[in-house]
């Protein structure tokens, strides 16, 4: 049995996955991780010094914070405008002409399998409520849930305190130790993190944990790696 099959069996709940929250704290975290790990070890591999590894370090974890909660608040701003304004051009169409639109909507049901006359009544029925209908039309016709469009100022602020939990992971050794003692101990926070990172992703999507997990170390050591090698090369070629 899988993990969505043992979930089902026990509770047949769903949870709201539209709103953007959990979508952008997840990327926030795995984008902290693997930006800041892949920055602190390439600045430590080119030999500069402890204070340029927190310098660094501290600069990608601010600045990737604020451009990550930035572009999560233009993204969805954008999507909901853009959805809002779709509702009104319904809206308006469903005051000037509301019989169109009921044969719309029940052409619809009817593609969907109803048979004509229950479409109709469906329809029908719908169509008398003007908040009933326009939800109707946006949902069934638009594919907008007007109730789930998300929270941009929300997104942004998950988004943004996400990834500087994933970025502090890493740097955090650097104020405490240097050297290879303070390279070795962000290697190892930051595989237990992506670990971490990559089972939630698992246990949210009802996928294997373990999977989700190795697919997320192994992604995060690739970028830090290939940053490592960059810094490695340079600083010797400096």
């Amino acid at each position: 049995m899988t993990n969505i099959e043992r979930h089902a069996s026990f509770e047949h709940r769903h949870r709201n996955i539209h709103g953007g929250l959990a979508r952008a704290a997840i990327f926030g975290v795995s984008d902290g991780l693997t930006t800041n790990i892949s920055l602190v070890l390439g600045v430590a591999a080119a030999n500069t010094g402890p204070g340029f590894v927190r310098l660094a370090g501290l600069a990608g974890l601010l600045a990737g914070s604020f451009s990550m909660a930035a572009g999560e608040y233009v993204s969805m701003r954008a999507q909901a405008e853009l959805f809002g304004r779709e509702l009104r051009v319904e809206e308006a169409a469903i005051k000037a002409d509301p019989d169109r639109e009921q044969r719309e909507l029940a052409r619809i049901y009817s593609s969907r399998g109803l048979r004509p006359a229950l479409a109709d009544e469906v329809a029908s029925q719908l169509m008398r409520d003007p908040d009933q209908a326009l939800e109707s039309h946006a949902r069934d016709e638009l594919g907008i849930r007007p109730d789930q469009l998300g929270s941009p100022r929300g997104a942004a602020g998950s988004s943004l305190g996400a990834f500087g939990v994933g970025a502090a992971v890493p740097l955090l050794p650097w104020y405490f130790t240097q050297g290879t003692a303070a390279v070795l101990a962000s290697v190892s926070l930051g595989a237990t993190a992506a670990l971490a990172v990559g089972a939630g992703v698992g246990l949210a999507t009802g996928r294997s944990p373990v999977r989700s997990s190795l697919r997320q170390l192994a992604i995060t050591a690739l970028a830090a790696s290939v940053v490592f090698l960059v810094g490695r090369i340079v600083g010797v070629a400096a």
